[in-house]
């Protein structure tokens, strides 16, 4: 059930484009009051002059969320401007396609500090505002790589393991203090973003998400569900992601060969790289990119597994209803 009332005060990093510009946009349109967290301030600003065309209000904090005290400062000017927080999104992410062979120690640790420690950071300044308080929600925007790793994004990979690994301990802990303050992963499929464009790139064709891909308003959505309902320990989105789960846990070496095979043609689309182009590894890329990406002509716009779970209690009720009238027809 929702926190409180609207305008809800809400923290998203990563909010600059891509998925974390949907995110921001789901939860405008509710009315919230955002706290935008990204390295560049002109699409920072982009997005908050589209929060406030949707009836929201939103404060820009340019930073890099691998930055501690920074991060701790962030979540303090936000409460300051524009109250206490209610909902945190930890989204904000970089990557890098090589072989683990061609990786450099340098950028292993970058991506780390952005991807992972940057989601340890958000979340410890917003634990020391909301224990006190006993109340809030931290999202954690987890991905099936999180369960299946697949070659050319290792860093990336694993980043998002430790996600999981450190949320379900932050989770444990919660449990046995009684705390009222509530933290959940969303687990999300290939989405269709922009950083297929800025991510740095060893590989000879452009990067790609495997698809099956998904437009970032259907993960935007379930973030926003989350944030607003109980859902446990993780909520799953696409098919892709569940069967990505559940092969492994039953599976895995199977699904190891799988991407073996699959995965170095998949990751990579027809056409060459442009080996001059910027990446965003050290620094925000320029340009006005927003929530979408180059493969809206392929995403999908809905997830049923997604579906299925907001409407579960319906279904059931659907299907007693059924049984009874069957029930009823039969002894007729």
């Amino acid at each position: 059930m929702r926190i409180k009332a609207s305008p809800e005060v809400v923290v998203v990093t990563g909010a600059s484009a891509g998925l974390g510009r949907a995110i921001v946009r789901a939860f405008a349109e509710e009315g919230a009051r955002i706290g935008l967290i990204a390295r560049g301030r002109e699409r920072l600003e982009s997005a908050r002059a589209e929060v406030e065309r949707l009836g929201g209000k939103a404060l820009v904090v340019a930073m890099d969320v691998a930055d501690a005290e920074a991060m701790e400062q962030a979540a303090e000017q936000i409460e300051h401007e524009l109250g206490p927080i209610d909902v945190w999104v930890n989204n904000a992410m970089t990557s890098i396609y090589s072989p683990i062979k061609e990786m450099r120690p340098e950028e292993v640790r970058r991506v780390t500090e952005v991807t992972y420690l940057g989601y340890v950071h958000g979340t410890l300044a917003a634990l020391k505002r909301m224990l006190p308080r006993d109340q809030g929600v931290i999202i954690q925007v987890g991905s099936a790589l999180s369960y299946v790793s697949i070659p050319l994004q290792s860093a990336y990979c694993g980043a998002k393991h430790a996600i999981n690994g450190f949320t379900i301990s932050l989770r444990t802990e919660l449990l046995h203090d009684r705390s009222n303050v509530r933290v959940t992963l969303v687990q999300m499929p290939a989405i269709n973003t922009p950083q297929f464009d800025w991510s740095k790139n060893r590989l000879p064709r452009k990067p790609q998400p495997v698809p099956p891909i998904f437009q970032p308003e259907v993960c935007a959505r379930a973030v926003v569900y989350a944030a607003h309902n109980d859902v446990g320990r993780e909520l799953i989105v696409g098919w892709p992601t569940l069967k990505a789960i559940l092969g492994s846990r039953f599976v895995a070496g199977y699904v190891d060969k799988k991407v073996a095979r699959e995965a170095y043609r998949d990751e990579q689309s027809e056409e060459p790289e442009d080996t001059t182009r910027p990446d965003n590894l050290w620094a925000s890329v320029p340009g006005d990119w927003a929530a979408h990406g180059r493969f809206d002509d392929v995403a999908r716009d809905r997830s049923v597994e997604f579906w299925l779970r907001v409407n579960r209690r319906r279904l059931v009720v659907a299907v007693i209803v059924t049984i009874a009238l069957g029930a009823l027809l039969l002894a007729a």
